[in-house]
């Protein structure tokens, strides 16, 4: 790695405030690209594939067996043009990741999310710059053509060609100035149209209703093809007051370098390889049809709904562009590059979002990969009666409530929230329903993707949002229980462990039982996966 690509190594322009405007491009998806290819965690595909759902599956598998970052660099019908190359799968797997974040490759899950909780916490703050690769090549008006780009059509049942799924989508509220990164898909719908899902909880959702209501319509710019870091951020639901590209700088050691976009009134990153600028109009009139498109539950779309259009009014990109996408969707056995970000970097902004709620004692939280932030573990040194529903009350009460958080659950220290039999095993003899350790909290407002929600009640038309009914499973010792003179007037009885010196005469021993399978402390066992015992068996 060298400083542009080395989230370590801060760059000293970061002290002085200010950057230069050549030489050091600073990090961008092509320096990004380097490093994952230095790690063995690039592929360069030539041949030749279609965009329409054989890139779509290459990544499902790809991710599914933990594959590296793909460049497809032959795409059926783009040998030669304005951009012939296709990147996808740079996040998709914890060597990615933890190599990003500049950690070493055994890091544990716990650690990169704390790790994580902690640099959310030092932001670095964006500079300005007088130009940047992302305008070597810049159209307007009739040369603007969407169709030159390698959009894949990623599923069979999807209404079209997806390019906004990896990318960030850059907003500014009109009334504060401050500005919004988020990810927000988007279907191509003509040369110059982009239809947009667009929610009004969501950070630019509520940027478009401050245009509808005083500006009329709402600037935007998508930028495609930055460092991995812009969608890992853009992707992660910090609260409103936080910049997303401060949270960049945070990751990468360094500011992020913006540029002024052409045609509107925003930033973007100035290496970025793609970047489309244009604006939408509230008027209902101007919507079309968009989807359906198979998101991030794992299920088919449903169907087309009208949606707020993108109109492109400017598009700069790089010299020989790289386009930047990511397949949707996530179910057992088959990630999304959405998994992990949902697992690590989802984890540390809720555990910030609980520690600034004023929630004391949490000691971790997980959101499991598959479930895309569903689903939510918190782990707690119980310090009050209450102390479970605290929780869930406080990440309900927030904006990424909308997406997340529909079912939690708290459990103490002792359980590894990774650990799904432990999970079980504290679900089994911890909650009984019947004592209130099953929290039914609604209806609230809720994800429009959700397929278990009934059509009627996730109309974003006319709701704007979804509906949930929110669960919270205390998986906590309950302190409401008698002490019982069964167990020494404990309110739950101790665990049933070995003695430590049995334990310790044992591991002496171990060897000469001829048993075969390692001795491993207490320590180790906790630390051990199943599938890393299961390879210490057979080596055995």
């Amino acid at each position: 790695m060298n400083e542009a690509t080395d989230p370590r190594l801060a760059h000293a322009a970061a002290q002085s405030g200010t950057l230069p405007t050549g030489g050091d491009e600073g990090p961008s998806l092509r320096s990004w690209m380097e490093t994952l290819e230095a790690h063995n965690q690039l592929r360069r595909i030539d041949r030749k594939v279609h965009w329409k759902e054989e890139i779509g599956a290459i990544a499902r598998i790809n991710l599914a067996q933990g594959g590296p970052g793909l460049l497809f660099r032959r795409i059926k019908g783009y040998k030669d043009g304005r951009c012939t190359q296709f990147m996808t799968c740079g996040l998709g797997n914890e060597a990615q990741v933890r190599l990003m974040l500049g950690l070493p490759p055994a890091t544990s899950d716990k650690a990169v999310v704390r790790h994580l909780k902690d640099t959310y916490r030092r932001p670095v703050e964006p500079v300005t710059v007088a130009t940047g690769p992302s305008k070597d090549v810049i159209l307007r008006g009739d040369d603007i053509d969407l169709w030159e780009f390698p959009v894949p059509k990623w599923h069979a049942t999807d209404g079209g060609r997806y390019l906004d799924t990896y990318c960030g989508v850059v907003t500014h509220d009109p009334v504060t100035d401050r500005a919004n990164v988020g990810l927000y898909r988007g279907q191509v719908l003509g040369r110059n149209k982009i239809g947009k899902l667009l929610i009004p909880t969501q950070g630019w959702g509520g940027h478009f209703l401050k245009y509808r209501d005083e500006k009329g319509r709402m600037p935007v710019a998508v930028a495609h093809g930055w460092h991995d870091v812009l969608p890992f951020c853009a992707g992660s639901p910090f609260p409103k007051h936080v910049c997303e590209w401060d949270m960049m700088g945070a990751i990468l050691g360094r500011p992020v370098e913006l540029v002024d976009c052409e045609t509107v009134p925003l930033q973007v990153p100035a290496s970025a390889e793609i970047v489309v600028e244009g604006w939408i109009d509230p008027d209902p009139a101007t919507f079309q049809m968009e989807g359906p498109f198979a998101d991030y539950p794992g299920y088919l779309g449903g169907r087309a709904t009208p949606k707020p259009v993108l109109d492109v009014t400017c598009i700069t990109h790089r010299r020989d562009p790289i386009l930047r996408g990511a397949i949707e969707g996530a179910r057992p056995g088959f990630p999304s590059e959405d998994s992990l970000l949902c697992a690590y970097s989802w984890s540390a902004i809720a555990w910030n979002m609980l520690e600034d709620a004023g929630v004391a004692g949490v000691t971790d939280v997980w959101m499991p990969p598959v479930s895309t932030g569903t689903n939510i573990v918190v782990q707690i040194r119980k310090q009050y009666r209450g102390h479970a529903k605290q929780v869930g009350n406080a990440l309900w009460g927030t904006s990424a409530g909308q997406w997340f958080f529909k079912n939690v659950m708290v459990v103490e220290e002792d359980i590894d929230i990774r650990d799904p039999i432990a999970l079980d095993w504290a679900m089994a003899f911890r909650v009984n329903a019947g004592r209130g350790d099953v929290w039914l909290v609604g209806p609230t407002f809720g994800s429009v993707l959700d397929p278990s929600v009934p059509r009627p009640t996730r109309d974003p038309a006319k709701y704007g949002t979804g509906e949930w009914t929110r669960v919270l499973i205390d998986g906590t010792r309950d302190w409401n229980l008698e002490p019982d003179p069964d167990w020494d007037n404990r309110r739950y009885p101790p665990i049933n462990t070995i003695d430590p010196k049995l334990e310790k005469k044992i591991a002496k021993r171990w060897r000469d039982y001829g048993i075969g399978v390692p001795y491993l402390d207490e320590d180790a066992r906790e630390q051990l996966t199943l599938e890393e015992l299961s390879k210490r068996l057979k080596e055995v």
